[in-house]
């Protein structure tokens, strides 16, 4: 772990990482298409962006659409670790920071009362890093990385506003203040990924950190080109009915509406089920893969799901 290294000024600023992997927008894109996640040339930009001038990057959006899979990507891309916070309701500093590691200290003090040795240095020892738990945020600074990791801090909508404070020192000067051991730096500044849902609003002060980004649903030929990517074993046809149903679902009244998420687990099933052609039948048994609340596979079994097995099958003759 690094420790404060404070310069003449008081100040220290982490080391720099070269100012992009990538010499452009389309290099980027083309490395991204390579690990098969297709995207277009807005989000590709705005990654390129946050590589680019080290800034965090939020990206909303419904769930299912690739916000999590994107920091996935650049982990693969990049070849360097990806840290991952997964953000729920009642979420605090210690299990997104740091904690003492109680039990191991106990042990030690009773080793040393049972050896007899010197306790005149136990407290210095009690708070050093061998006892220190470090959760995600404070992995994420750690010395021990040679380069640049990926942060995920997935679902902040999920976790309450207090958490944002926690986050505000973290990605302005990347930074973590353990009291104890003082302030801890990054030494390579961690790309930095959040994602939404929009189940809350997100304060303005964390905004303004970040660069931002809407993930919205994928066109048809977007989904389709994303279905071939992901699943090329998928023939061309029935990818196509797939994709016409799923765009026909997100027309309707849902309360979910299926995310590409959802299709790629259909694709998956409907492939293990050896179907070769959407039929209403076939629909009606797996709704369930992609509709997630009952009230939606009621709305949606039967005559609709009929209704979208013709459009999907003229859509396909075409």
């Amino acid at each position: 772990m690094s420790s404060p290294n404070p310069s003449g000024n008081g100040t220290v600023t982490p080391f720099q990482e070269p100012t992009s992997a990538f010499s452009s927008v389309d290099e980027l894109a083309q490395a991204l298409s390579d690990e098969r996640y297709v995207t277009d040339h807005g989000l590709a930009t705005t990654l390129y962006l946050t590589l680019k001038l080290q800034k965090p990057l939020l990206l909303e959006g419904e769930a299912g659409v690739g916000k999590t899979e994107i920091a996935k990507t650049l982990s693969k891309i990049l070849d360097t670790p990806l840290i991952r916070l997964q953000c729920y309701e009642g979420l605090d500093a210690a299990s997104a920071i740091y904690e003492w590691d109680y039990a191991r200290q106990m042990l030690y003090l009773r080793s040393l009362e049972v050896t007899g040795g010197g306790m005149g240095g136990a407290r210095d020892n009690l708070f050093s890093d061998q006892f220190l738990l470090k959760r995600p945020l404070l992995q994420a600074i750690d010395a021990s990385h040679d380069r640049s990791p990926i942060l995920l801090i997935d679902e902040v909508d999920r976790a309450d506003a207090e958490l944002e404070a926690f986050l505000l020192e973290l990605l302005s000067d990347f930074q973590v203040t353990v009291p104890e051991l003082g302030t801890i730096r990054a030494e390579h500044v961690p790309i930095v990924i959040l994602t939404s849902n929009r189940t809350r609003e997100i304060h303005d002060a964390l905004k303004r950190r970040c660069l931002y980004y809407w993930i919205d649903f994928p066109t048809f030929d977007k989904e389709f080109r994303i279905l071939a990517a992901r699943l090329p074993e998928v023939p061309d046809r029935l990818a196509r009915q797939i994709c016409s149903f799923t765009q026909g679902l997100r027309e309707g009244d849902l309360f979910k509406p299926p995310g590409m998420a959802e299709t790629l687990d259909w694709a998956r099933a409907l492939l293990a089920l050896g179907t070769e052609t959407l039929a209403p039948d076939v629909v009606d048994d797996t709704l369930g893969v992609i509709l997630k609340y009952q009230e939606d596979v009621d709305r949606i079994r039967g005559r609709r799901a009929e209704e979208l097995v013709r459009l999907t099958a003229a859509a396909s003759a075409t």
